[in-house]
């Protein structure tokens, strides 16, 4: 039986995740004329609130925007607007939003003199409610003086007067729209009043006060940078000449006529001097090697194998002629002896030019020391002179960087005078020419129609959204609502199945229902309903019928003990029936059917202190038999739970076709658990629209628990005006008017015959 509770638990939880359209519906269709009355309701106040309203105009300009202005001079530096950049269209957007364009229209039309800009015009027109409001709140704060008290404060007139311009530039900018059109340079200017002829005034006083204040602005930047160029001209002017006097006083200390040409002499006569010097090292550095190979004690052959003398040219030609002599000698030697003659003079011959080859190299030794002598004179006097006109040169460079800083520092106080002379003249030709960066392109007319209140759509808006609300509120006031009432509700709330109902029937609270109720003929509705019940509980159990029956409920006051009665007096129609009352704590059968105090009954019977016989009691209108609950014992759990009990009712089962148990209510005691195992169904009656459904599926878990069945549920209690508009309940009733009385006692009559 566990696995069977978890089952059911189960299919409970994944039905409740299942969004069920049609429930939702019928909960629309219960809560109908609900819904329509609160969404009439909503929408007539909404409709008078709305034509309680005052309707408001809207006038609109066009403004187009110049990107590019003609330009009369090149002076964009004095404004510092680029009107190419997107940035400035977005600037002027924000400009004719500003609370300082607000300010001028003020002015302008004087709005602080009108009426409908003054501060107390909103509350005047306030309509009644919030009038009544106002004052409630007023009264309220007056009356409790811990409360913040608004201070009175008196003002002078100067700042009354600030105070409705400053209070008619808010309305202003709340009234005031500005709207750019995509991908142009036109900018819409909407303003909404309840004046349609102030509207277009107001919208096209917004544009011209726009392009006053630009070309005010305009005037006022040009006359400040006028200021600002004349008083910077004059220090410039100062400045041009202070520097103009310190290069003439430079030229007339220094004695210069033109400082350029005379540094270029002296780099040219420097320079000069530089290669002779370098020529002058060059040959003093060859005299001085030769000088010290001269001098370094060599002999005559040694000096004539020195290339300096080897390669002079008289040194040669005396080479020349010594080879020709040694010669001739060679050639003699050959023919004649050493004293001829001819040898003789050849010999002669060779020594004269061997000394005067001699003669020659010491001539060119002597002339190497003169040579030495010169070139080292030579070197140290121009070394002397390159080194008087470096300082020179040096001096001449440092007047000439001086003359420069001089000269440099008057140009540029000369252009600077020169530029800012350019902008003062140029300032002073535009100062008297006004060019408007916009024109108005659209002048505002007076609108034919009101812009706001949309009556008609706001009356439909209300209309709509009151009826989804109150649909809204009729499913979460069902969704709220934990009791049974319906069909519906015991299936997907309780998951059990629907035996059948007991209809609500009219009868004096402070007492109980007719015990015989069910016999009246002009209640046909409430036996049909219980003799549907006596149907279902036949089909159910059609293969193994009941015999046992147990009848309980949640809680008392349910009706249990009504089912219980009108249950045996349909069955008795059919069979014989006992009606026995097993709740020994509070019964209710014995004073149903009007039986004596001392009557004896179940109690009794198990306790063993009377017979059968002494407590059966037959009612002689229907003929069913009544066992009540007799003596009420001080342990009616324990007499129900003996085995006493389960003989007796081994016995009753034997004597009746069907036994109808009124038990007590399962969350106030388990006698109904203990009862159940010694019956063979069980029918738990759910009082309509009551019982907490947590409350009854505790108490039908119960019997889950401890391995007994519940056959279904018996809805008590129906409200039959809700389910006739519905159908909630169709087929649990006489729903359409028939009357069954009589055939079912003509039947009941055959069989008893």
């Amino acid at each position: 039986m566990s696995a069977q509770l978890n089952g059911q638990l189960e299919a409970k939880l994944l039905d409740s995740e299942t969004i069920d359209l049609g429930h939702y519906w019928q909960t629309v269709r219960r809560y109908l004329w609900r819904i329509i009355g609160l969404a009439v309701f909503i929408t007539v106040l909404v409709a008078l609130i709305v034509m309680s309203v005052t309707p408001q105009y809207t006038a609109t300009s066009k403004l187009l925007i110049e990107s590019k202005q003609a330009k009369v001079l090149s002076i964009e530096e004095v404004y510092g607007l680029d009107s190419s950049r997107k940035e400035y269209f977005q600037t002027q957007y924000e400009i004719l939003k500003s609370r300082h364009i607000a300010e001028k229209v003020v002015e302008k039309l004087k709005l602080y003199e009108n009426p409908t800009f003054a501060p107390g015009y909103e509350a005047s027109k306030a309509n009644f409610v919030s009038k009544q409001l106002a004052a409630i709140k007023s009264g309220v704060i007056s009356a409790l003086p811990f409360l913040p008290q608004k201070e009175i404060t008196v003002l002078t007139e100067a700042q009354q007067l600030e105070r409705r311009k400053s209070y008619a530039a808010a309305k202003v900018m709340q009234a005031l729209e500005i709207n750019p059109l995509v991908n142009t340079q036109i900018v819409e200017i909407s303003f909404e009043h309840e004046d349609r002829q102030f509207a277009a005034i107001a919208a096209n006083a917004v544009g011209d006060v726009y392009i006053e204040n630009y070309l005010e602005s305009k005037l006022d930047m040009t006359t400040k940078a006028t200021t600002w160029l004349n008083e910077s001209l004059q220090g410039l002017r100062t400045k041009l000449s202070t520097a103009e006097k310190r290069l003439s006083q430079f030229y007339e200390t220094e004695q210069l006529v033109n400082i350029d040409g005379v540094v270029g002499l002296a780099a040219d006569e420097l320079q000069g001097l530089t290669q002779q010097m370098l020529s002058a090292q060059t040959a003093y550095n060859r005299a001085e090697t030769l000088y010290n190979q001269v001098n370094s004690g060599a002999t005559i052959a040694e000096l004539a194998d020195l290339p300096e003398v080897i390669n002079h040219s008289s040194v040669q030609n005396v080479k020349r002629e010594q080879i020709g002599a040694q010669s001739r000698v060679s050639e003699l030697s050959k023919v004649f002896g050493p004293k001829h003659p001819k040898m003789i003079a050849a010999q002669a011959e060779l020594r004269s030019i061997q000394d005067s080859l001699n003669d020659q190299i010491r001539s060119l030794v002597s002339g190497v020391n003169t040579e030495f002598s010169t070139a080292k004179l030579k070197l140290a006097a121009l070394k002397q002179e390159v080194s008087v006109n470096k300082e020179k040169f040096r001096s001449l460079t440092n007047l000439e960087s001086r003359h420069k800083a001089l000269q440099r520092e008057v140009d540029i106080n000369q252009q600077l005078y020169s530029s800012f002379f350019t902008r003062l003249n140029e300032t002073t030709e535009l100062g008297g020419f006004e060019s408007a960066n916009a024109r108005m392109l659209d002048l505002a007319v007076p609108p034919s129609a009101p812009s706001k209140p949309k009556k008609g759509l706001i009356i439909a808006a209300a209309l709509i959204v009151s009826l989804g609300f109150g649909v809204f509120l009729a499913i979460a006031m069902d969704a709220l609502n934990s009791g049974i009432r319906s069909v519906d509700d015991v299936e997907r709330k309780l998951g059990q199945r629907m035996l059948g109902l007991i209809p609500l029937e009219t009868h004096n609270k402070k007492k109980n229902l007719a015990v015989r109720h069910f016999f009246d003929s002009k209640r046909h509705t409430f036996s049909e309903a219980v003799r549907t019940l006596r149907t279902s509980l036949q089909l159910l159990n059609i293969d193994k019928p009941s015999k046992t029956i147990l009848v309980t409920s949640s809680v008392p006051k349910e009706g249990k003990s009504t089912v219980s009665i009108n249950l045996a007096f349909a069955m008795g129609q059919l069979s014989k029936v006992l009606l026995m009352d097993t709740d020994l704590r509070r019964p209710t059968i014995g004073n149903q059917f009007s039986l004596p105090g001392f009557q004896p009954g179940v109690a009794n019977l198990i306790a063993g202190t009377h017979t059968l016989e002494e407590c059966i009691v037959t009612d002689e209108m229907s003929g069913i038999d009544i066992i009540c609950a007799g003596t009420m014992p001080p342990n009616p759990q324990e007499l129900l739970a003996s085995d006493s009990f389960k003989a007796l009712m081994q016995d009753l089962k034997g004597r009746y076709e069907h036994i109808i148990v009124d038990s007590a209510p399962t969350q106030a005691v388990s006698d109904a658990i203990v009862v159940s195992k010694v019956c063979d169904s069980v029918v738990y009656v759910v009082k309509a629209d009551s019982t907490s459904d947590k409350l009854i599926t505790n108490g039908l878990s119960r019997f889950l628990q401890v391995g007994h069945r519940v056959d279904g549920v018996v809805l008590n209690q129906v409200d039959l005006r809700k389910a006739k508009k519905h159908g909630e309940y169709t087929g649990f009733y006489d729903q359409y008017g028939y009357h069954s009385y009589n055939t079912d006692t003509k039947a009941e009559q055959t069989q008893k015959s």
